[in-house]
């Protein structure tokens, strides 16, 4: 069953492409439907070809939507609110930014209050319907955020979270995509050294980070519980986990955090010096 929400998507680059490929994957969304912005427009014309309509007219796209996905880079922001500001309905459009470090304050001083706002800081999984989802809004009412949230359950898990949080939320879910991989790439390297070609070593170690996954998300077990499972005394497993945590493993990753946290603060304190 296909939703009639208008949808316009303004700001094609990587996360933008992203949302718009997990909405055609879901088919519960025409294609007809949803309406795409790039001031390059001919860079988005594969998503034309999928039903999409594109267009480099901003003011257009929000006219011809209900529900507005602002997607472009954080200096680009400014500029794009106070254009599209003029066309915005209180009572007929809602406002979601993907934007980091924009704030909500900021977006209705862009918008001059004129729509409910949200956030929504999603990851890249977001095109195969698997992506976790961090939303945030102010004083919307429940049936505006009930909208945001139907659209964004169709692409993975959502979850509403205080917007001091959108930061943490980044690192976390959308930061989060580039450390697993990283670490994907990292015991698929290893896989080769012990023996297996680079596509069969990818292959099981993706398999496997996706049952690690599963396992978690459907029993709601701390990791450390799946863990005990498959560390043995004398074993195999607690040998090498305990050659990776003498190597700093745990504490590099935190710190990667940490660090990609303290980057993401001074973006949304306009401090990037």
């Amino acid at each position: 069953m296909t939703h009639s929400l208008k949808i316009a998507l303004l700001g094609a680059g990587n996360i933008g492409v992203s949302i718009v490929n997990g909405l055609l994957h879901s088919k519960a969304y025409h294609p007809d439907d949803i309406m795409v912005t790039r001031r390059r427009v001919h860079m988005i014309e594969n998503l034309a070809d999928k039903g999409v309509c594109t267009s480099s007219d901003n003011i257009a796209a929000t006219k011809a939507s209900e529900m507005i996905i602002v997607a472009v880079k954080p200096h680009q922001a400014p500029e794009l609110l106070k254009e599209i500001s003029p066309a915005l309905e209180s009572d007929r459009h809602i406002l979601v930014s993907t934007v980091t470090g924009v704030s909500i304050e900021e977006i209705r001083q862009y918008t001059e209050n004129k729509v409910p706002v949200f956030i929504a800081m999603p990851n890249t999984a977001i095109a195969l319907c698997d992506s976790m989802t961090c939303i945030s809004h102010d004083k919307s009412s429940q049936d505006d955020e009930q909208k945001v949230l139907d659209l964004f359950n169709h692409l993975g898990r959502t979850l509403i979270i205080p917007e001091e949080l959108t930061g943490a939320a980044t690192v976390l879910a959308a930061c989060g995509i580039a450390f697993a991989l990283r670490f994907l790439r990292s015991i698929s390297q290893g896989g080769i050294e012990i023996g297996f070609g680079s596509e069969l070593s990818t292959l099981i170690a993706a398999q496997t980070l996706k049952g690690a996954s599963r396992l978690i998300l459907e029993s709601g077990h701390h990791p450390e519980r799946e863990i005990d499972k498959v560390t043995t005394p004398l074993g195999i497993t607690i040998s090498g986990l305990n050659e990776m945590e003498h190597n700093g493993f745990s504490s590099a990753l935190i710190k990667g955090l940490i660090t990609s946290y303290n980057k993401i603060e001074k973006i949304r304190k306009k401090d990037v010096s």
